[in-house]
């Protein structure tokens, strides 16, 4: 058996180690979650992606999207040059987080976005909302929900069984990991800015447990 290394620091943490609560119970409590490594002890399986919130390409050549973006600062001392990574975090069955991180290291920025999106964890609520669909399984979303991020606009619609992820390629990284099979997306404002789009599409999956069929 591997031995556990972690020492918490937090009362949550304690409680995880000693196996007194679950990662269901802390999201469905909002409990805060100060260690990554709670998630790391109960999701052990975690599965991550990277957004492609960055552009590559040569000069004169045809530009491309890569999961690094770099920024330049220019100050008295030189150009000081920074890395910005943005990362999805799931388990494919109802949980799901997104986190960002900036470091003068690549590998710097992409361990603090992913410590980040394990503290930034929620419980999806999935279900059956679409009205050609009378299944009874988790496979898309119960009802219609809005997300907002800069100027960014989402709505994220119920899909009936066998529709697939009807949304751009990076929010499809989202709903997988999320566990979400069928669903249906309007997007409104800068939807290039795949760093707004993301985050926007997070907060409308957020917003699902705010709603209900009447609205």
């Amino acid at each position: 058996m591997e031995q556990i290394t972690w020492q918490p620091k937090t009362k949550l943490g304690k409680l995880a180690l000693e196996g007194k609560i679950t990662i269901d119970e802390i999201l469905e409590k909002n409990l805060v979650i100060k260690e990554p490594e709670i998630v790391d002890y109960l999701l052990p399986n975690l599965k991550v992606e990277f957004v492609l919130i960055g552009k590559g390409g040569t000069k004169g050549g045809a530009g491309f999207r890569i999961p690094v973006k770099r920024s330049a600062k220019v100050t008295a001392s030189g150009r000081r040059i920074k890395y910005s990574i943005m990362v999805i975090v799931g388990n494919e069955n109802g949980i799901v987080g997104i986190g960002r991180g900036k470091s003068k290291e690549v590998r710097n920025a992409y361990l603090k976005a992913l410590r980040n999106a394990k503290k930034n964890l929620i419980k999806v609520l999935r279900g059956c909302g679409h009205w050609e669909c009378d299944c009874g399984e988790a496979h898309s979303i119960p009802w219609k929900s809005y997300g907002k991020s800069g100027s960014v606009k989402v709505v994220l619609l119920p899909a009936p069984k066998g529709v697939g992820l009807v949304c751009d390629e990076e929010s499809k990284k989202l709903f997988r990991l999320a566990g979400i099979k069928d669903i249906r997306v309007q997007t409104f404002g800068r939807t290039k800015q795949h760093i707004n789009l993301i985050q926007a599409m997070f907060d409308a999956l957020k917003n699902i447990p705010k709603f209900n069929k009447k609205d």
